[in-house]
């Protein structure tokens, strides 16, 4: 299957699975996740929780 093929294919399947009406609400959904990921992309690591104990041991 090509590119295009298996795009509209699965537009197909959305649109049967979710409905014409639903639609706006699956896009702007997808949009938000998108920008979501792309922001934690961006963002500095999650802070270390490690106990202090713990990291002394991995240190050493």
């Amino acid at each position: 299957m090509g590119g295009l093929t298996g795009i509209l294919l699965i537009i197909i399947v959305v649109l049967l699975i979710t409905g014409v009406n639903k639609l706006p609400e699956v896009g702007s959904g997808l949009g938000r996740s998108i920008k979501n990921f792309k922001r934690s992309l961006n963002e500095p690591d999650e802070i270390d929780v490690t106990p202090e104990s713990e990291r002394k041991k991995h240190e050493k």
